[in-house]
């Protein structure tokens, strides 16, 4: 039924036996690592749900005009996004609320237009899906919005909403949703995902993905060697491995770039702590095996407990960069805070 979609089996049966009991839940949460087909699941769900498939998947976030659009909006102005909040709906009864502006969050204007357009019965068939991908990216203010739908959906809607990480939403959404957990593709599906999508260096592709094929497909192998580069020169100062002074032009052509978002330098630096605490406990089995050998010297100066006590640092700057604090600033205070 649910056709060419790889791994979580589990989930895929699930939704598919809702649809053959004719039972459908109305409010679910695809929780999971980035890139696992959480949001390609949504679509493929819907299209089984409403008419016309192929306009449901144009509202794939990583289509290139969509990616434009989304970019396109961060020179807006904060008035102008929340006048014209951002959605896709290439299917009448089929919208898709990303996170939107240089923050990339789920605004409260969102969440209003949400509940405007819940009110509005099916164009066909009997129901409506709405999509909020990466709810865990709502503002306080959005998560507060969105509980009043929850609390009394109308029959016809469904509404899906997906994070990375469930327990960084609001307790009473967790509790009025069904939890659907992603989990990363094994060795064989990603390989087999790998051929039928005739990726380039498939096997490095593979590796760095870390299970998840939406990141295999997607990313750019020499900028995220370029960015990698960049935090484990910043692991390998905080260290004590690297002079501070090698640190300053890096830090400083990040903050000249517009285009690049602190919390993908972030969440590669989560990744690499992560390959150092598996080298610490003897593990052989990391991600960034291409860089093992300054992983390895890292590890030496960053005992187990020591990346345990700095992975909350790490934590409090990302909640700074949300803020909008200046990227410069927050990747100097950081390599300070990680400095022993």
């Amino acid at each position: 039924m649910i056709e060419k979609f790889w791994g979580n089996r589990h989930v895929v049966r699930a939704l598919e036996g809702m649809i053959a009991r004719e039972q459908i839940t109305q409010t679910m949460l695809f929780s999971g690592p980035e890139g696992t087909g959480k949001a390609t699941l949504a679509r493929r769900f819907a299209s089984l749900l409403l008419p016309h498939a192929e306009l449901i998947e144009r509202d794939d976030l990583s289509l290139p005009e969509n990616v434009k659009t989304i970019a396109d909006r961060e020179k807006w102005t904060a008035d102008k996004r929340n006048e014209d909040p951002l959605l896709f709906a290439s299917q009448a009864d089929f919208l898709t609320f990303p996170p939107d502006g240089p923050l990339r969050q789920i605004t409260i204007a969102q969440m209003r237009a949400l509940k405007e357009r819940a009110q509005f019965l099916p164009n066909q068939g009997k129901y409506r899906v709405f999509l909020i991908d990466h709810i865990d990216r709502a503002n306080e203010q959005a998560a507060n919005s969105l509980l009043k739908i929850l609390e009394e959906p109308p029959p016809y809607l469904i509404l899906i909403a997906t994070a990375e990480n469930a327990y960084d939403l609001l307790p009473t959404i967790r509790s009025r949703s069904v939890l659907f957990p992603f989990s990363p593709l094994g060795p064989e599906d990603m390989r087999a995902f790998a051929a039928a999508r005739a990726l380039t260096d498939a096997e490095r592709r593979i590796t760095l993905a870390a299970g998840s094929p939406g990141l295999a497909l997607t990313m750019d192998l020499e900028l995220f060697s370029k960015r990698r580069a960049a935090m484990l020169l910043l692991l390998s100062v905080a260290a004590g491995l690297q002079p501070f002074a090698k640190w300053i032009p890096v830090s400083e052509s990040i903050g000249r770039s517009k285009n690049e978002k602190m919390d993908i330098y972030l969440k590669l630096l989560y990744e690499l702590l992560r390959d150092v605490l598996l080298l610490n406990n003897g593990r052989r089995e990391i991600r960034n095996v291409d860089v093992k050998s300054e992983l390895t010297a890292i590890a030496s100066k960053f005992p187990a407990e020591r990346v345990v006590r700095v992975v909350p640092k790490i934590d409090a700057v990302l909640e700074l960069v949300r803020r909008n604090i200046q990227k410069v600033i927050a990747l100097d205070h950081l390599l300070l805070e990680l400095s022993d």
